[in-house]
């Protein structure tokens, strides 16, 4: 029996090994050296935490010291409030037992010398006016405040048969604020005319408002002439 003819093959195919199976097509040889992967680049520093909140600044706290639990042990009531205010030690105290709280403080907690003594203007409140006493205690080497709240129409008992230098203070604080002190040996003006009209420090009409009016009146001409 006659051979069958066999297909012609082309060049690029592969030809069949000795098994039978095509081999596989040639690969593209590779490079001598591997291509380097490039550097990674560094990270970021981490950005810092943001610092805590600072808490709050705290002006006054309630005071509780020996010192007050004496003031309040001896006038109870009338020992209105204790505070702290920037270590500054307050005692707000009723102005009906001034005269009594400033002789015990002076005779028994030995607060010998009254430092200063001025007033401060709350027009919206109904306690309009607080006098503020500093006093001060040589045996101790400290200060106590006493806070007297005052309406506008009250008066307060002089201090000055317990502390002499009340005097003159007492005085100013009438001048400025129209304050008046029961028992002062000689309570008028010390800063202002006799004849000027108003109050100076109390916070109803303003200084120029005042300044003009007592010029007008009193030099017949017109303020800056």
């Amino acid at each position: 029996m006659a051979d069958e003819p066999k297909a012609p093959q082309s060049p690029e195919s592969p030809k069949p090994d000795s098994a039978g199976a095509k081999s596989a097509p040639p690969t593209a040889p590779a490079s001598a050296e591997a291509a380097p992967f490039p550097a990674a680049k560094p990270a970021a520093p981490a950005r810092p935490a943001p610092p805590p909140p600072k808490p709050p600044v705290v002006m006054q706290i309630p005071l509780d010291n020996d010192l007050t639990k004496r003031y309040r042990e001896q006038f109870g009531a009338a020992i209105l409030d204790a505070i702290e205010d920037r270590k500054q030690p307050y005692l707000v105290i009723a102005a009906t037992q001034l005269a009594e709280i400033a002789r015990y403080s002076r005779d028994v907690e030995k607060f010998d010398l009254l430092e200063d003594y001025t007033a401060v203007d709350w027009p919206r409140r109904e306690k309009r006016f607080d006098l503020i006493a500093i006093l001060y205690s040589f045996p101790h080497n400290m200060r106590l405040r006493l806070k007297i709240p005052l309406a506008a129409d009250e008066t307060a008992a002089s201090l000055v048969e317990i502390w002499p230098t009340a005097n003159w203070l007492e005085r100013e604080i009438f001048d400025m604020f129209g304050i008046s002190f029961n028992g002062h040996p000689d309570m008028k003006r010390i800063l202002l005319p006799e004849e000027w009209q108003g109050i100076h420090c109390a916070r109803i009409t303003t200084f120029l408002q005042q300044d003009t009016a007592w010029v007008r009146e009193n030099l017949g001409i017109a303020s800056g002439q």
